[in-house]
């Protein structure tokens, strides 16, 4: 499967040998300790050549181009094959960036997006809270105002790379009296400080990806507020409004997932022959392909409207479902081939090749069903939303 088929045209295919070239001429992968500084100095380049960062402003360590959702699915099919890095991942420049380009103030993104861009300085996401479920507006960490400084008390779980990070943007309640939308505000909190702790939280993978945070008493300038105060729901839902290459590379990713899969069946054994020759295991990659093929081409689908200026309506509510339900596929099938050596523990290891890799991608799946939002709560979103279904009554008293 290709998404080629809207970039043959000669302007486009020229464009993709230009980015070859830049590839061939400036990238190799380097390990060891140099890795890190190598990457970095890649992705300075890469930007000043209009690669990388396409939709942040010069002045902000961006390279300005013009918004092009093509190109970029260029940029990203040509740099992925050569493994190239592209900008620097996490949810700075995934979340916090796009928000303060288009809410904060100029000297906000004089000071947090360069370093931010160039991995200077790591940000977590502090939204999620203990006995909030999916109820964001109910969340009961408090900021006060006292002189020219918030003064924050509360809790946030869930925060991934928050032991590793420097800063923090986070919703925190501050007009208590206001109703739960009205009374949050968005603010940016130095980590680093005495009043914070940062706890890892052990998953059953044995990584520790994500922290719990607890504020006592922690500090904030009182203009490191994003947006104005009570507004914080609001400036939380900006959006990028560039191009953002997601679209193809999302059902690209299910359709690697696939084959690899198809790969680890032919090389494994199930009862004294290859796994992909068993009916029961051949049928269920059969199916799994049906699948995976739907949602590639829905997602063609999809990104074909946006070129034409459509919107894709309803349908563009089922993507993460349907990615949740393909990884989740996957790891069930990977679990049935691999047998007893799906036991083997990834503890302490990379896992980065064997029944390790395939564990990890099980209880990975496991998660995917909540992160981001839960699966069954995206189920409710597309009935009420998607099709016009009243709400539960439970939830509509």
């Amino acid at each position: 499967m290709s998404s080629n088929g809207f970039l043959d045209t000669p302007e486009l295919l020229a464009f993709r040998a230009q980015v070859e070239a830049f590839l061939a001429a400036h990238w190799k992968p380097v390990k060891g300790p140099e890795r890190a500084a190598h990457e970095r100095a890649f992705r300075l380049l890469a930007t000043e050549h209009g690669y990388l960062y396409r939709n942040v402003p010069k002045v902000y360590g961006g390279s300005e181009q013009p918004a092009d959702i093509l190109k970029a699915q260029i940029i990203q099919q040509v740099f992925n094959r050569a493994r190239a890095p592209m900008e620097v991942p996490g949810v700075g420049y995934g979340m916090l960036v796009p928000t303060l380009l288009g809410c904060g103030e100029e000297w906000q993104k004089l000071q947090f997006v360069p370093p931010t861009l160039s991995g200077e300085i790591r940000w977590a996401q502090g939204y999620s809270e203990p006995n909030s479920g999916s109820d964001l507006a109910s969340i009961r960490t408090k900021a006060r105002l006292e002189g020219d400084e918030w003064i924050i008390d509360g809790q946030k779980i869930w925060s991934s790379g928050a032991d590793k990070a420097h800063y923090l943007f986070m919703l925190a309640r501050t007009e208590p009296e206001a109703s739960k939308h009205a009374g949050i505000s968005y603010l940016l909190v130095d980590l680093r400080q005495p009043g914070v702790t940062i706890r890892p939280l052990r998953q059953i993978n044995g990584s520790e990806e994500f922290s719990e945070i607890f504020f006592d008493g922690a500090r904030t300038p009182a203009n490191w507020i994003v947006g104005q105060r009570g507004e914080g729901w609001k400036v939380s839902k900006t959006t990028l409004s560039a191009e953002r290459a997601g679209f193809i590379g999302a059902a690209e990713g299910s359709v690697t997932l696939h084959r690899k899969l198809v790969e680890l069946a032919e090389r494994c054994q199930y009862n004294g022959r290859p796994a992909i020759e068993e009916p029961r295991i051949r049928d269920r990659l059969i199916v799994l392909e049906g699948m995976v093929s739907a949602h590639y081409h829905n997602m063609q689908r999809q990104f074909a409207q946006r070129l034409a200026g459509q919107d894709a309506g309803s349908v563009a509510l089922m993507n993460k479902l349907i990615v949740t339900r393909i990884a989740a596929e996957v790891a069930d099938i990977a679990r049935d081939v691999l047998g007893d050596d799906f036991m083997l523990s990834p503890f302490g290891r990379e896992a980065e090749a064997g029944p390790e890799k395939w564990l990890n991608q099980y209880l990975g799946s496991l998660g995917i069903a909540i992160a981001g939002g839960t699966s069954n709560i995206q189920r409710n979103v597309i009935a009420e939303r998607g099709l016009g279904l009243p709400r539960d009554p439970a939830m509509a008293s």
